[in-house]
């Protein structure tokens, strides 16, 4: 029976943070933007988040964050939310979930502790900034 499910592989569609300057709190924050470097659009959109890890030998968590988007297009760029300076010592779990047709994808992306840095910067495709990628 397992034999008749198949799962359908994520291509082309991935999480990037990027260091933006912010005028409501007058310094750089990091954005963490849904890419869809396909040539499909995407709709009924999905993303979950959470932080989790330990601090100082304690385990620790945040609460999870619900985003829905009706659609997007093909070769997009959509802002997701802002990561908090204090949890980027933690894992950045993204569950993304959405359809392309009448086929449903789901993905799990994560930044891992300490990796939301400008040591592992590369240029966002679509975006054309220089981020941290997580495809």
């Amino acid at each position: 029976m397992r034999e008749h499910i198949t799962i359908p592989e994520v291509e082309n569609v991935f999480m990037a943070a990027v260091s933006e300057w912010n005028d409501d709190f007058m310094s750089n924050v990091w954005n963490v933007y849904l890419v869809n470097d396909s040539d499909n659009d995407l709709h009924d959109i999905m993303v979950v988040s959470k932080a989790f890890g330990t601090i100082d030998g304690e385990m620790r968590k945040t609460s999870l964050l619900r985003h829905a988007l009706v659609e997007m297009p093909a070769v997009s760029v959509v802002k997701i939310e802002m990561i908090e300076d204090s949890v980027l010592v933690l894992n950045n779990e993204f569950m993304v979930t959405f359809f392309i047709g009448k086929t449903l994808y789901d993905r799990k992306y994560i930044f891992r502790a300490n990796s939301i840095d400008e040591t592992n910067f590369e240029e966002v495709p679509i975006l054309f900034k220089d981020g941290v990628v997580v495809r």
